[in-house]
């Protein structure tokens, strides 16, 4: 009897095949002559029947890819088919195809390691003429790695070199790629075991490896193993690229080690690798992160000289360092530059350009750069609301800020706590601190937690108004919530007590807040300071200015205009000006600071007390004390900058001393620099009022060519025709109009050169 069941067992499956066979030949036929009706075969088509066919039919491509388009989508169309396609169309060298079937096949089992694919890849090898089994495996690896199957593309690497395959560096590349791009935690140990087993395995490392590995460490800020795997390239005779040049230059930048980066970059040149467009948009964002906005020029000079041509994210990121920086001008002159080279601003420049110009209280064309990123096509983000949020909340318009707010939610935006926050001070900046206080709790409400930026803000507004008891109150509940006050808080609840000439307490909350270990900065000090001034207790205050110095806070022009009406109120004239050259005499500006850098960057706190200084002198008309500290600069081989020179002129032109001004004038555009308009304009009123009319011809001339906008030519034409009938008040109210309109130079360096020979 079994041996009855056993040949009929084997007749059914001969009977089988040959059906499977006839079948395949049919089909074959069909597909020869009449392609379209392949479909009447579909409900009786087995797997065994496609595999039969793609086997008589794999040296011949057009036959095979006219079968594969209509069998693929047919439920006959296995796992172990698509193995054997892989194989056929790799040997048709059809990797794009292939590789859109490999990430197929890993979608449909996601339950497999990756053991049943690889064995089914084995199988259909040996079955086929193709004789690219390394293309395959490297094939099937990445298109697991493109899909983040990192474990499976690993499974798969493992079993074919156990089976005697042996996967390429391509294999490798994807898994590195896949894992550093993935973030997985010990990627890094991770990717460092890839790299040694690609050793172990006698797998060359290519250009790409490395790529894909300094980019991974650079990425995380790791430049010293990104320069380690850089060395091994050059150890092993590896050829490295502009991308790796590239990489390590971002890396440089992100850093802020910008003059490394131009070491790199000039490297390049010498090594016969040309930068592109991406290496010089690298350097210029590391400048403007780095505040080092005037050497952009320089760079964008080069890329001219290269034949190379701006693009977007040149424009781009130039337009978000001068807003950064404040330079609205010429934020505004790229952003119209950009547009008329057919390039479009994205939503962090507009952003950006939307944020300054709430700054600078003109939120009309603020408005009118939100609207244009709608007539653009651009989706203002989260970022973009809250920025338009503060800038109107700020200036006291909150019913817009409001309707703001409302469009954001409509449009899908969750406001965040900075949102928030902003509204909170933009309603105790207008005395409104109560209706800050019903933002704050509907916050709260809203699932949003209240920081400690939320609750200063509000102890600031009601310290400011003499309502210390619910400023008190409000920093009692901010600790129950778990929020530590921090130096604001302090200093804010400090400057109430002050204001109420409470100086004990103010004091013992001073006491408090260094118990807890906070530092106080610079108005914690002015406030207490000036307290001890309105006291009359003179030696307290300099203790205090002395304590601040020695804590590594440099008094700013408010802590010097404290303690100089303190002296003079109590008719210590003589002690004011020696406090004013103290710390220049003392040289108590830390030696390892420049100090052309502490002038060039006023706003940096280190410097605050130099700029305040030389203000300090010409803002009280001690034009003597300016122009000692102004000589020993130059004595000390400190180059003065457009900062020094315009308050310095500026200074000099307000008290009388014409010729002095106007010689200063002389060697400021002489060292190439642009005087600011205010500059000018109180230069030119001086020379009028002194009848130096040779002079002033000469000042109006120069103005006159530094102008070069087209905007500006009706103008320059009023200041030339008013100028030559003498008619100075009106050349005046010209100038003042353009210098409202932004249409003369701001202070820089001079795109000229000297302006005019001396």
């Amino acid at each position: 009897m079994p041996i009855i069941n056993l040949q009929i067992h084997r007749s059914l499956s001969t009977l089988s095949a040959t059906a499977d066979a006839v079948l395949a030949d049919k089909a074959l036929t069909l597909l020869k002559r009449h392609p379209y009706q392949l479909n009447s075969l579909s409900s009786e088509f087995t797997p065994e029947a496609a595999f039969n066919l793609l086997l008589k039919t794999q040296s011949d491509q057009t036959l095979t890819l006219k079968f594969l388009k209509w069998a693929q989508p047919q439920p006959f169309f296995t796992a172990k088919l698509k193995c054997l396609t892989l194989h056929i169309l790799t040997k048709f060298k059809l990797y794009k195809s292939a590789q859109t079937l490999a990430q197929n096949l890993a979608v449909d089992l996601p339950r497999d390691d990756g053991n049943f694919v690889f064995s089914c890849l084995t199988e259909t090898y040996h079955l086929c003429d193709s004789t690219s089994s390394s293309a395959v495996i490297d094939l099937v690896v990445k298109s697991y790695s493109h899909l983040n199957m990192i474990d499976k593309a690993v499974n798969i690497v493992n079993s074919a070199k156990v089976h005697g395959f042996m996967p390429g560096v391509l294999s490798y590349n994807a898994i590195l790629d896949s894992v550093i791009r993935s973030g997985r935690n010990n990627w890094v140990k991770f990717a460092e075991e890839v790299y040694n087993e690609m050793g172990k395995s006698r797998v060359s490392p290519n250009v790409y490896t490395y790529n894909v590995l300094i980019r991974g460490f650079c990425g995380v800020g790791d430049l010293e193993m990104g320069l380690r795997f850089f060395g091994e390239m050059e150890k092993n005779n590896c050829l490295a690229n502009v991308v790796t040049y590239n990489t390590l230059i971002d890396g440089y930048c992100k850093l802020g080690r910008i003059d490394d980066a131009f070491e790199l970059l000039r490297d390049m040149g010498l090594k016969g690798i040309e930068p592109n467009l991406i290496s010089y948009n690298v350097i210029i964002n590391g400048l403007c992160r780095e505040g080092r906005l005037k050497e952009t020029k320089g760079i964008l000079n080069e890329i001219s000289r290269k034949g190379l041509v701006p693009d977007e994210v040149t424009y781009n990121t130039l337009l978000n360092g001068y807003c950064k920086e404040g330079n609205l001008h010429q934020a505004l002159v790229l952003h119209a530059e950009m547009v008329r080279n057919g390039l479009s601003p994205n939503v962090v420049t507009y952003t950006s350009l939307i944020n300054s110009m709430c700054k600078s209280g003109n939120l009309n064309r603020a408005m009118e750069f939100f609207d244009q990123m709608h007539v653009r096509g651009l989706r203002p983000n989260e970022k973009t609301y809250t920025t338009l949020i503060d800038g109107f909340s700020q200036h006291g318009f909150l019913d817009e800020a409001y309707r703001l707010l409302n469009e954001m939610t409509k449009k899908g935006f969750m406001p965040s706590i900075v949102t928030y926050n902003a509204l909170i001070k933009g309603h105790c900046t207008g005395g409104r601190v109560e209706e800050a206080v019903g933002v704050l709790h509907g916050m709260a409400r809203k699932g949003l937690a209240p920081d400690v930026v939320s609750y200063s803000t509000i102890i600031s507004g009601f310290s400011r108004s003499q309502e210390l008891d619910k400023a008190f109150d409000t920093k009692r509940e901010m600790v129950e919530k778990g929020v530590s006050p921090d130096t604001i808080t302090y200093s804010s609840l400090i400057h109430g007590l002050c204001e109420q000439r409470r100086i004990t307490e103010a004091c013992e909350l001073f006491q408090e807040m260094l118990s807890r270990g906070m530092s106080p900065d610079e108005f914690t000090y002015t406030t207490l300071i000036n307290a001890y001034c309105t006291e009359g207790d003179i030696p307290q205050a300099l203790r205090l200015h002395d304590e601040m110095i020695q804590k590594g806070f440099l008094p700013d022009v408010v802590t010097y205009s404290v303690l100089i009406n303190g002296l003079n109120k109590r008719a210590r004239t003589m002690e004011a000006k020696k406090l004013l050259l103290k710390l220049f005499y003392d040289e108590s500006v830390p030696s390892d600071v420049i100090y052309n850098t502490l002038i060039e960057n006023c706003t940096n706190i280190e410097f605050q007390n130099v700029a305040a200084l030389l203000k300090g002198f010409c803002m009280k008309g001690l034009m003597n004390e300016a122009d000692r500290v102004f000589e020993l600069m130059l004595q000390r081989n400190h180059m003065p900058n457009e900062a020094v020179y315009n308050i310095i002129i500026h200074g000099h032109s307000k008290v009388g001393n014409v010729q002095k001004a106007y010689d200063l004038y002389k060697k400021m555009v002489c060292s190439g620099f642009v005087p600011h308009t205010v500059t000018i304009i109180g230069l030119v009123k001086a020379l009028h009022t002194a009848g130096m009319n040779e002079e002033l011809s000469q000042v109006i001339e120069n103005i006159l060519r530094s102008c070069r906008l087209t905007d500006a030519e009706l103008a320059k034409v009023l200041v030339e025709i008013n100028h030559k009938e003498g008619n100075m008040d009106a050349v005046l109210n010209v100038l003042t109009e353009m210098a409202k309109d932004g249409l003369l130079p701001n202070s820089g360096r001079s795109t000229y050169g000297q302006l005019s020979e001396w």
